[in-house]
């Protein structure tokens, strides 16, 4: 969905020089408003007048109603994210637990990690990284080595 525009409503409202009154109110999301003036020719032309001043605001509170709806950040070219968010489904899903995030990070490593990859894959700080490896060693899920070629110490996940 493209986000309106001032310079786009201004043109519409322009049309009223050809006795098309009202398209700008179409534009700016106001359906009922826009008959209105389709068929009084802009309020007998007085409310078109006072339109000139009005477009901006009109204009603003479509982008503003389009931002609420479809909860999206405008980019800088205009265009907006049309993908409504369900707020429902996203409070509703748990926390990722940071065990099966070790476990998933020590699978996709072979079951070798260092404590730097662990954060790595984790997010977690180093104190809390450390508490997860010794819960991990405690639990019997990881064992300590080092590495043969630098001697850097290694946990070794039994996956």
């Amino acid at each position: 969905m493209a986000r309106a525009k001032t310079g786009i409503a201004y043109l519409l409202w322009a049309l009223c020089l050809f006795g098309i009154c009202g398209l700008h109110r179409f534009y700016a999301g106001q359906i009922v408003w826009g008959i209105v003036y389709l068929c009084t020719f802009g309020l007998f032309g007085i409310g078109q007048l006072i339109d000139l001043v009005l477009v901006p605001g009109m204009v603003k509170a479509r982008n503003d109603q389009l931002r609420r709806k479809y909860l999206a950040e405008w980019s800088e070219d205009g265009l907006a994210m049309p993908v409504p968010i369900d707020r429902k489904l996203v409070a509703a899903q748990p926390q990722a637990d940071p065990m099966q995030l070790l476990l998933k990070a020590a699978h996709a490593n072979g079951g070798n990690l260092s404590k730097a990859q662990v954060a790595l894959h984790t997010g977690l700080s180093p104190e809390r990284v450390e508490a997860l490896i010794q819960a991990a060693l405690h639990s019997g899920y990881a064992d300590v080595t080092n590495d043969p070629e630098s001697g850097a110490v290694r946990y070794v996940f039994d996956l």
